[in-house]
């Protein structure tokens, strides 16, 4: 996915671990886990402003776009094509 996650850098930098993250923001934390390894394919506003809060950062310090890089469904469906 074009969308890279940075929640893990974040977390470092600040001394946090993913459970005391999870509770601060209220969400569990295999949810979190989900987000921060970038396999979910959507995010709340409102999570990412919890998330911003808690890691005193903005949604640009842990979301990124990495142009070239391809979703795997994009990516099968392209070969499926061929």
């Amino acid at each position: 996915m074009p969308i890279r996650v940075n929640i893990d850098i974040m977390m470092a930098r600040r001394k946090i671990t993913l459970g005391e993250l999870a509770e601060r923001i209220d969400i569990t934390p295999a949810n979190l886990s989900i987000l921060k390894t970038g396999k979910a394919r959507a995010v709340r506003f409102s999570t990412l402003c919890a998330i911003c809060r808690e890691l005193d950062c903005q949604v640009g310090d842990i979301l990124e776009y990495v142009e070239g890089e391809e979703d795997d469904k994009e990516e099968k469906e392209s070969n499926n094509d061929k």
